[in-house]
Parts: C-alpha cells; structure tokens; sequence
C-alpha cells in the first residue's frame, strides 16, 4: 500500500478537517503545520486487532468457600 504525505497549516485543517479525514481514511498521511513547523499528524486508523477471550483461563482462582460468612473473631474486628 502506497502512502502519500500532504502538509496542511493548522487554518487549512480546521477549514477542511473532513476532507483531511477522508484522504487519512484512504491511506494517505497529513502533517499539520504551524509557521511550517510540523505540530501533528493525521494518520489511517490501525487495523483493529481480533479479540480473543479465555487466554487467561487457570491463571485465577476462586476456592470454593469464597462467599462463606467471615469468622465472628474477624468480624469483631471490622465493628469494634
């Protein structure tokens, strides 16, 4: 994939940031200028990478009387 690269000043971006937008959706990069210094870029989006669930899968654990009442000694302790 070719990539161009256009300048624009900060005037020339705010007047036609939609049409900016468009050129970066197609591939082409923008840097936005002050005085000709370059002040940012305006880039195509990345690929979004794909989600993947359960990779943490037996990394955790839970035992099994996680939701038991606390001790009453411990309890004491939180209402003294």
């Amino acid at each position: 994939m070719l990539f161009f690269m256009k300048r624009a000043s900060v005037g020339e971006a705010k007047a036609h940031f939609s049409a900016l937008i468009k050129r970066a959706e197609a591939g082409e990069e923008i840097v936005v200028t002050r005085s000709g210094v370059p002040v940012a870029r305006i880039v195509p989006p990345m690929a979004a990478k794909e989600r993947s669930f359960a990779n943490d899968e037996g990394l955790g654990f839970v035992a099994d009387d996680f939701d038991a009442p606390l001790p009453a000694e411990l309890l004491k302790q939180f209402y003294a």
